[in-house]
């Protein structure tokens, strides 16, 4: 499987603006220094590199756990994906939480944290410290 996606950019950096696409067509937008620098319209690299994270670790948690007898019926991840000096990504913070009926606390705890250490996308970013928070729903 390859996945592509595409960025164009033009002007200078403080004056120029882009759009990024998915290869697939499920989304494309805008980006500025403003969207990515400041609070300004439209989205970011790390913003995408947050949702493909939160969505990698959700989809491979769901087959550790339905691979170990738990099927869950919904698991919500966010990934905070923090921009410092340099700039670089200095830190990416997942929290998630499942719906898994019969799981224990344990279990799921062992099978979050190994989805967080398996996922492709947490294994391509392995140079950045990657924190989780995981916990059942009610």
């Amino acid at each position: 499987m390859i996945s592509n996606s595409t960025a164009v950019w033009k002007g200078n950096l403080t004056e120029g603006s882009g759009t990024m696409k998915l290869g697939k067509g499920g989304y494309e937008g805008p980006y500025t220094k403003a969207s990515r620098f400041e609070n300004g319209a439209g989205t970011n690299p790390e913003e995408l590199i947050g949702a493909a994270h939160a969505g990698c670790y959700s989809m491979f948690l769901s087959a550790l756990l339905t691979k170990s007898g738990f099927p869950p019926v919904e698991i919500r991840t966010t990934a905070k994906v923090h921009l410092g000096d340099g700039p670089t990504i200095t830190l990416i913070e997942l929290e998630t939480e499942a719906q898994v009926p019969g799981c224990d606390e344990a279990t799921f705890l062992a099978q979050a944290q190994q989805a967080k250490a398996g996922c492709p996308v947490s294994k391509a970013l392995a140079a950045v410290t990657i924190t989780l928070n995981a916990r059942l729903a009610k």
